[in-house]
């Protein structure tokens, strides 16, 4: 991106960038792509109507206004809050290794929170008193050792996370705005943790109020956030077990405290032991299995603000040549590889017909470079 690498944005650039995000089928990727292609979030808001059209949407999509923006980031700023941009500074630094980062996230808090190595603990909402007491534990010790806890401020094993970790560095990743803390009885920990050495975060809208299907959204944020996640009970189905998996996925270590066969909320973390999880018992087995992560050193920031494929200003694909890739899709996720041999299309004109075609909201996009069409 020609924004933001390694500088903080402009007060326009960053509600250029807020707009763009917040504009409909406009997501992390898809935002990327718009800014390799465009070369600013202000060109690209501008840009936004010809390519969905090219993509072959059935109405105008919505696009986040100035005066919506604008409100969004006085919000912000009324509860000391700030939009934080990846490749500023304050961006958390593990968070820009996941793929596809959120390019923006409101923060609350100290900052420098997210320049300690984290650690994610999670685990049952409904949790035993033997578990909040482990799970408080290993988070103050995890503390005075020098990590950060990342967590979700749920009720039973976040909420006891969070509390053993207040003095000495904590996060909390919302599922909906943070001007919406959930739950509701836990508002004087919010309060307490960005008061304190800590931070909340969220990718979500000011006002944004937390559906079933965003937490395992969150989940990702808190996996992507850490060097690793602690599992502490966990339920067979539980949203603590998509946390697993999900930091498994980025690459993340994942740990699991054994539990009594005969305690439904250890079937989850025992069974994550059965399938190579990492034997929790006290905060050594942490701090050793994470030693060669933490003296790993830091990433360049711009390669994580660097596109996949450059997207030259270019002219328009022909129709035909569209008409003819778009018949090379289906409902079957294919890999985009595979398409631009078979197209016999440049890359660059491969990726702009996607970008329009996602934009149009007509394109899945899949694991792995995979996509696919969907028909309405």
């Amino acid at each position: 991106m020609n924004e933001g690498k390694g500088i903080r944005l402009s007060d326009s650039q960053r509600l250029s960038w807020l707009r763009l995000i917040r504009s409909e089928n406009v997501g992390p990727r898809t935002f990327r792509d718009l800014i390799a292609h465009c070369g600013s979030a202000a060109d690209a808001l501008e840009i936004l109507p010809e390519l969905v059209r090219r993509g072959g949407a059935g109405r105008p999509i919505r696009i986040a206004s100035l005066e919506e923006a604008e409100r969004e980031m006085q919000a912000a700023a009324h509860m000391g809050a700030a939009f934080v941009g990846i490749g500023e500074p304050d961006y958390p630094r593990y968070l820009r290794q996941r793929d596809n980062p959120p390019p923006l996230v409101a923060v609350k808090g100290n900052p420098q929170v997210f320049r300690l190595p984290p650690v994610a603990i999670v685990g049952a909402r409904n949790a035993s008193l033997v578990g909040i007491k482990f799970a408080r534990t290993i988070a103050r010790q995890l503390g005075e050792a020098g990590f950060a806890i990342i967590s979700g401020l749920a009720r039973g094993i976040d909420t006891a996370a969070h509390e053993a970790s207040l003095d000495h560095g904590t996060v909390a990743v919302m599922a909906g705005g943070l001007d919406l803390p959930y739950p509701p009885e836990n508002l004087d920990l919010y309060n307490a943790i960005s008061a304190r050495y800590g931070a909340v975060i969220s990718e979500m809208p000011f006002g944004w109020e937390p559906r079933a299907k965003d937490f395992p959204r969150r989940n990702r944020i808190i996996a992507a956030l850490s060097l690793g996640l602690v599992v502490v009970e966990a339920a067979e189905r539980s949203g603590s077990l998509i946390s697993a998996r999900l930091a498994g996925e980025l690459g993340r270590l994942v740990f699991a405290v054994p539990g009594s066969p005969l305690d439904p909320r250890a079937k989850g973390t025992n069974g994550l032991l059965k399938n190579g999880a990492i034997v929790t018992t006290c905060m050594d087995d942490i701090v050793t299995a994470l030693a060669p992560h933490v003296e790993r050193p830091a990433i360049d920031d711009a390669a994580f603000l660097a596109p996949e494929f450059d997207f030259p200003v270019m002219n328009p694909p022909d129709e035909s040549d569209r008409d003819r890739f778009v018949n090379l899709l289906g409902p079957v996720p294919v890999e985009i590889d595979e398409l631009i041999r078979a197209s016999e299309l440049h890359p660059s004109v491969v990726m702009l017909i996607l970008l329009e075609l996602d934009l149009a909201g007509r394109l899945q996009r899949h694991s792995g470079g995979y996509v696919s069409l969907i028909y309405s």
